[in-house]
């Protein structure tokens, strides 16, 4: 049983996760993490993986034990002062590999074969005029996955069947049929396909700069569905108009939802607004297992996707 005006939900919520979590909880709610702090006596906070949780809001609510965050990704928590205070925090991983290794494909369909400049094509009357550009097959192709967690795993699965040749890399080499390299210039440059999985963090932040894009090549596509922070963006546009590799397709970016005007006026990228998990199926199973962390937590039982801090 999860008290009354103990959760704190800060951020806004797709309507398909608000009606589950009112369906399944009362919490109050804080739609501005900057804005004062409503009256209640919480002791853990829901809230979204898109929406950051400031430190200055956490200072102010020393009872919160607990931060059950809907995405697979965390880096929108402030990790370094939930161990020094002791809160725990859940995320939800597994729950949305479906959804994205989806979308995954389909932009990698989409950019390959200029699905959406084919129906432009189509749209416009243009097709009267003239045949429509040859595009590029994936039968034959190197595809490199940047991240072989449970994202990158599920992806692969996904790609086996297309006649591919998959590689990876990441921290540790896993017990996988496919190659291993050590680090992601090499496997750039094996590659005529780069997907990124990997999660955001020090060690990933910018890890697609020029020197990485230049492995990839002229012929090389790269498909981002990890995190805006894991490419230097100004290093990709730059490799994009100046045809320094073929294309991309981003569902994330560094400055969401107002992400660089520069690829907007391109035509080897495929956009996105990140909707890797923006399934109704996907977004109500993320949020009933954030809630069902938080009922862990208040039954003073282990939680069920703790994230290891």
């Amino acid at each position: 049983m999860i008290p009354v005006n103990s959760v704190l939900q800060v951020g806004q919520f797709p309507e398909v996760m608000q009606a589950v979590i009112d369906q399944r909880i009362t919490p109050v709610r804080l739609l501005d993490p900057n804005s004062p702090i409503p009256a209640g006596s919480f002791t853990s906070i829901l809230i979204r993986s898109n929406t950051k949780l400031p430190v200055a809001l956490l200072e102010q609510l020393p009872q919160v034990r607990m931060v059950a965050t809907c995405g697979v990704g965390y880096d929108n928590l402030p990790l370094a002062y939930l161990k020094t205070h002791g809160i725990a925090a859940s995320n939800t991983p597994g729950v949305l590999n479906d959804a994205v290794c989806e979308l995954a494909i389909g932009m990698l369909f989409g950019l390959l074969r200029r699905i959406p400049q084919a129906h432009a094509f189509v749209q416009s009357a243009a097709w009267k005029n003239g045949l429509f550009t040859v595009t590029t097959t994936l039968a034959g192709k190197r595809v490199g996955i940047a991240g072989m967690g449970r994202i990158g795993q599920d992806l692969a699965k996904r790609l086996e069947p297309f006649k591919v040749k998959l590689a990876y890399t990441g921290p540790t080499q896993k017990d996988l049929p496919y190659d291993f390299y050590p680090d992601i210039t090499a496997l750039a440059q094996a590659s005529d396909v780069l997907f990124l999985t990997c999660p955001a963090s020090p060690e990933t932040d910018k890890m697609i700069n020029a020197t990485v894009l230049d492995a990839l090549g002229p012929q090389g596509y790269l498909i981002n569905i990890a995190r805006g922070s894991v490419v230097d963006e100004a290093a990709l546009l730059v490799a994009l108009q100046q045809k320094r590799i073929a294309g991309a397709a981003l569902d994330v970016f560094e400055n969401e939802p107002n992400p660089n005007g520069g690829f907007l006026n391109i035509d080897n990228v495929l956009l996105t607004p990140h909707i890797g998990s923006a399934t109704s199926e996907t977004r109500q199973l993320m949020t009933n297992l954030a809630i069902n962390n938080l009922e862990a937590f208040y039954n003073q039982q282990p939680l069920l996707t703790e994230v290891q801090n």
